[in-house]
């Protein structure tokens, strides 16, 4: 039976915080270049005058795999939570620690977001605490010429939605995933060797975007954004099933340079393809670059997950903070990255100095926030951290991430 199904206390896996760490450190980073990427496919909801389409390249390499790693990483969180806590405890805890922070985020942290994009595209009259009465308020606007015009939006905190959804759907799969099938089916999972543990995972996530994205696109609504609930969800089976099955851990250490490789020409060879090709390509063609993608999808994280392994999986002096900033890093970044540019851009400051200054205030701004919002309990609910007395009651055990 795989480690991951025994209920003994194992030492905590600092590689899977410092990773989760890394991954909502990246997310941040991917944002803020979304105000500068070119191209019309990288809309978002502020837009500098200094955008540049070399970034396409970059912001390509890591979009492909970035959410699906952290539902990976959620994935992998929850078989630390379960291991502590019956089914019924482990839906209540993840429904007041992902619902309460959404829905506070929406009413208090995201609202600035349509603002600045309302008012920058013309839509919305410049006053944000008129904006305020009306948007909370319940007013639509006419078109769709921000996010939220329509009614309140979540904007980046749609992965606190899709992941309590998915704890949902998982907590009633539970009875099946542990059952005798359940754990035949872990096990060939984790008993995957050589290239097989490169190739084999990756079918389904091709077999989901043949299928699905065609059908439904990535469009964001939950009601309708099949294609990544299958990928998403996927992935955060995966987490579960790798857990700390010591064994697997072992093979994606060994293969970390192979992985890595195969990442690298599996890319070029994609990116070749995606800025090469017409926007209308031939069903094979169409086909083979979803190949391509999905290949090194699997290929990149299964490198991440194996240098980490090997390079992360010690106590940093920085990690303790870290894992509990997170959370509130992840729910403010977003909001700040707009705020920032909705000061800066008038301004004109120049193609180096402005992304510096958006960079360095949304940091900061992260930063002091999460320095006052740490002090304070109510507040930490909101953010998604634990109580001050918890924190300290968890702090040397394994980790429990969202």
């Amino acid at each position: 039976m795989p480690t991951s199904t025994t209920s003994a206390r194992a030492p905590r896996r600092h590689d899977i915080d410092a990773l989760r760490a890394i991954a909502f450190a990246l997310l941040i980073l991917y944002h803020w270049g979304m105000l500068y990427v070119g191209g019309d496919e990288w809309d978002w909801h502020l837009k500098s005058t200094h955008t540049t389409e070399w970034l396409q390249l970059p912001m390509l390499f890591v979009n492909r795999w970035r959410m699906d790693l952290i539902f990976l990483i959620s994935g992998l969180s929850v078989h630390f939570l379960l291991r502590d806590a019956g089914a019924g405890r482990f839906v209540a805890l993840r429904t007041w620690r992902l619902l309460l922070p959404l829905v506070f985020g929406m009413l208090v942290v995201v609202p600035i977001q349509p603002y600045a994009q309302g008012v920058v595209n013309g839509a919305v009259e410049p006053g944000f605490w008129r904006f305020i009465g009306d948007y909370l308020g319940g007013r639509e606007w006419p078109g769709d010429d921000f996010d939220g015009s329509d009614g309140l939006t979540w904007n980046h905190l749609w992965y606190l939605g899709y992941l309590w959804l998915y704890t949902l759907v998982f907590a009633a799969l539970l009875p099946l995933l542990r059952s005798a099938g359940g754990l035949a089916l872990q096990r060939a999972f984790t008993n995957l060797r050589c290239g097989w543990l490169l190739v084999l995972p990756a079918l389904p996530l091709l077999l989901a975007t043949l299928v699905l994205e065609p059908l439904f696109g990535a469009e964001g609504d939950p009601e309708e954004d099949w294609y990544r609930h299958a990928v998403f969800f996927t992935m955060f089976l995966y987490g579960w099933w790798i857990g700390t099955d010591a064994g697997l851990w072992a093979e994606l250490a060994r293969l970390r340079r192979r992985a890595l490789a195969w990442a690298l020409g599996l890319f070029a060879v994609y990116a070749t393809l995606v800025f090469t090709l017409p926007d209308q390509t031939a069903y094979w063609q169409q086909a083979s670059i979803y190949t391509l993608r999905n290949a090194y999808i699997w290929s990149a994280l299964c490198a991440i997950l194996g240098w980490a392994h090997v390079l992360l999986n010690r106590p940093f002096r920085w990690l303790p903070w870290a894992r509990e900033a997170v959370y509130p890093w992840y729910i403010l970044h977003q909001s700040l990255i707009v705020l920032c540019a909705f000061w800066l851009l008038p301004l004109h400051v120049g193609p180096v100095l402005e992304p510096l200054l958006v960079i360095a205030g949304t940091v900061g701004g992260c930063w002091a926030l999460h320095a006052f919002l740490r002090r304070v309990n109510l507040l930490r609910a909101c953010f998604g951290m634990k109580s001050m007395r918890r924190a300290a009651r968890s702090a040397t055990t394994s980790p429990v991430a969202t």
